[in-house]
């Protein structure tokens, strides 16, 4: 997901209906920073897979989202690329896995799209002088705001849904092969808060239609969030839900496709930025925990907001974006 803060290239601008179907199929993809229309296809109905809510949610969040941009009249490159778009996704779905399915949560969701939209804009607006992006910074911060809001609203909070429960599991580091090799998979489906490895593998072969690279980097960082979950023993049943390893996902393809060239330097950062990570995934899961919020995707934001800013006092780390300055 590039920033949309970014001067689009001049570009034919399309229909506003094919620039609205482009930009809500592209935002699902973007979320893996993947505008390919076959990847955000594959994507979307491995979600519709996982459940009909989190496929209806997730086509709500795009759709509306979408909407949101082209009423604001935002740059139509920005809409069709689907950078307007992919936090809304995020947002909607979140609705329904932390608050559940119900008549309000279908407000809810339209409500976290459109304000995912705005806050992408506002973000990306003030990130920009620093040399970073929003990433998926937008959603985390409306959906940390509307999930923590939700109980003090009795016509919204009717519980915590099942969806949003971890269960108790045992606290085992001693990791199985059933272990590694659904966590594997689970790491791509989690990123969607789908738990499920059949999912995360329709996702895994949509990146791979993305190009070799996107496929690559996607499976370096599922392999280095195992890993390092392993070998800071880290539950083991978790590690198989892909708990500690979408975060890694996120922050490798971020590093090795999106941020830096393709250097031997440049990977070795990409490695140790998915392994931070997923460190963090497990300190900021405590500290949310203590009032009653997820970690959503933070632990990737920070991570990448870190390292990026540092890039500059870091000769041998160099940027994609200098061969276009």
């Amino acid at each position: 997901m590039a920033s949309p803060s970014v001067t689009p290239e001049a570009a034919p601008a399309p229909t506003g209906l094919k620039r609205f179907g482009l930009g809500s199929l592209r935002g699902v993809g973007q979320v893996d920073f993947q505008p390919s229309v076959w990847t955000s296809l594959l994507i979307l109905a491995a979600l519709w897979v996982e459940s009909w809510e989190m496929g209806l949610f997730a086509t709500i969040g795009a759709v509306v989202s979408t909407l949101t941009a082209q009423f604001l009249n935002v740059h139509h490159d920005t809409v069709t690329q689907g950078l307007m778009s992919y936090c809304g996704v995020l947002g909607a779905i979140a609705i329904v896995v932390y608050l559940g399915n119900h008549p309000s949560s279908y407000v809810l969701a339209v409500v976290a799209a459109v304000m995912c939209t705005l806050v992408t804009a506002t973000l990306g607006r003030l990130l920009a002088p620093f040399g970073l992006k929003a990433f998926t910074g937008p959603f985390c911060f409306v959906a940390l705001v509307m999930v923590l809001g939700a109980p003090s609203f009795e016509r919204v909070w009717h519980g915590t849904p099942a969806t949003a429960i971890t269960p108790a599991v045992p606290k085992s580091p001693v990791v199985s092969w059933t272990d590694l090799w659904q966590g594997f998979f689970a790491n791509f489906s989690q990123i969607f808060f789908a738990g499920t490895w059949y999912v995360g593998l329709i996702m895994l072969v949509g990146l791979f239609l993305a190009g070799w690279k996107v496929g690559i980097f996607a499976v370096i960082g599922s392999v280095v969030g195992l890993l390092t979950a392993w070998a800071l023993g880290a539950p083991a049943a978790l590690i198989g839900e892909g708990i500690y390893g979408y975060n890694a996902v996120l922050t490798s393809l971020a590093f090795g496709v999106v941020l830096l060239r393709s250097t031997p330097w440049n990977h070795l950062y990409t490695v140790v930025a998915a392994a931070a990570s997923t460190g963090l995934t497990a300190s900021l899961s405590v500290l949310f925990k203590v009032f009653g919020s997820h970690t959503f995707t933070w632990p990737f934001n920070i991570t990448t907001w870190a390292l990026l800013a540092a890039v500059p006092l870091l000769p041998r780390i160099t940027l994609i974006a200098d061969d276009k300055s």
